[in-house]
């Protein structure tokens, strides 16, 4: 199991981040503290992700890319999700929570199939824009604006250790318990600012600002850093 570091003042605390770039800016001091960061790069997932490793990566001078992947929906809830999957085709199920659904094989394949057509849509559209970048032999830097299940955060490391990298590390600003105990047993380290246990949790109560990002908003802030720009 990879190593938990976390912020005990922050420890099941809600709003404590203005906003995503605020919790990127926490978290690159949190990082440049307890990581080694040579050779490091980050790897944002979008979109939520996108601003947290912009900060980042503008703060410590770490290149940023994007891994992309997407939460398989629950048919009649789609805020939920049963797993993830990610440009490569990589799945992750929640076994248990798709048993107790009853999801069948052909449920699950269907959901799979769509959302693999669009994650590899916003591949297209973001790599246009974000050329991939080596990994191998690095420091792999997993960031996204917080975990909820952990589930979309397995399915992008195990599509990241396809690339090679030295070894994977996740930083979130916010996390259930309960993700960062599923998401321990595959990274090689995680740093987390806010872990809140309970039986109920929302990466957005993390934040006392908070709304979903639409793709033209992810590329704006891909070229500003394949521009080297802050503004």
């Amino acid at each position: 199991m990879g190593e938990v570091i976390f912020d005990e003042n922050l420890k099941e605390r809600l709003r404590v981040f203005k906003d995503r770039f605020h919790a990127g800016e926490l978290l690159s001091e949190m990082l440049k503290r307890d990581l080694s960061l040579e050779d490091a790069i980050l790897l944002a997932i979008p979109a939520g992700g996108i601003p947290v490793g912009y900060e980042i990566s503008c703060r410590l001078n770490i290149p940023m890319d994007v891994v992309i992947v997407r939460k398989l929906q629950i048919p009649w809830d789609p805020e939920a999700g049963f797993g993830a999957i990610s440009s490569d085709g990589e799945i992750v199920l929640n076994e248990r929570l798709v048993k107790r659904l009853g999801l069948s094989q052909e449920v699950v394949e269907e959901v799979a199939e769509k959302t693999l057509r669009i994650v590899r849509d916003k591949s297209e559209k973001f790599r246009r824009v974000k050329p991939m970048l080596e990994i191998r032999g690095k420091t792999a830097i997993l960031v996204d604006d917080g975990l909820a299940s952990g589930y979309t955060m397995l399915a992008a490391i195990r599509s990241t250790r396809k690339r090679n990298p030295r070894r994977v590390v996740v930083a979130v600003p916010t996390a259930s318990k309960a993700a960062i105990e599923l998401v321990s047993r595959e990274a090689d380290k995680i740093l987390c600012l806010n872990i809140r246990s309970g039986p109920f949790f929302a990466v957005a109560d993390a934040y006392r600002e908070w709304r979903d990002l639409t793709d033209e908003e992810v590329v704006e802030i891909l070229e500003k850093i394949s521009e080297g720009s802050r503004e």
